[in-house]
């Protein structure tokens, strides 16, 4: 019987010890992602939205860009070559901005996040992801981050062209039973592809 009471301690001693690091680790990452972001860039829920419209934020942006990112993500925003495969020293390559990656599925709260703080695997990125990508928040200013992003996101655009990989949501169906009905439509489509 001693064994038995034994055994009930140690693994309540694990299941109190799981709990305090998934309540360690839930703590860090509400902590991460309710990190102030620039006031005038929020809207009323807190969410940061990036403008791409504006013309100096953009030029200044891919002048950063050119500076700090292209580098690695490319000067046409390309990405390094096999960028879904790891490097033979465990780390990711760096993945496209453009079409081909999918830079265009995060919200801009995340791209903000990642370029300020880095990759940081559990929060930002998968459990045991390793990445060369650094945390821009010492050497650029938040208007700087935003800038970059605002000119990765003007960027969209230009995905349009014939025959480009586009990014496909969520599109909305109406039907007499039903009322209506919504379908996520996952991967990508070619521009001038009908979808039913």
């Amino acid at each position: 019987m001693e064994e038995s009471n034994k055994s009930r301690w140690i693994v309540a001693g694990v299941l109190a010890l799981g709990a305090a690091v998934a309540t360690f680790f839930a703590l860090q990452t509400k902590r991460y992602l309710e990190a102030p972001v620039a006031e005038k860039q929020t809207t009323e829920a807190g969410q940061l939205r990036i403008d791409a419209s504006d013309s100096v934020r953009v030029t200044r942006g891919r002048q950063l860009y050119t500076q700090a990112c292209a580098s690695c993500h490319g000067a046409k925003l390309e990405g390094q070559a096999n960028w879904r495969e790891g490097l033979s020293n465990g780390r990711m390559p760096a993945p496209p901005h453009d079409a081909s990656g999918h830079t265009w599925h995060h919200a801009d709260a995340v791209l903000y996040a990642i370029t300020k703080n880095g990759l940081v695997p559990g929060i930002t990125a998968p459990r045991g992801y390793v990445s060369d990508m650094p945390a821009f928040g010492q050497s650029m200013s938040d208007d700087d981050i935003i800038a970059v992003l605002a000119y990765i996101n003007s960027r969209r655009t230009r995905w349009r062209q014939p025959n480009a990989k586009q990014p496909i949501s969520v599109r909305a169906a109406s039907s007499r039973k039903s009322g209506v009905r919504l379908e996520l439509l996952l991967g990508t489509q070619r521009s001038g592809t009908k979808l039913r």
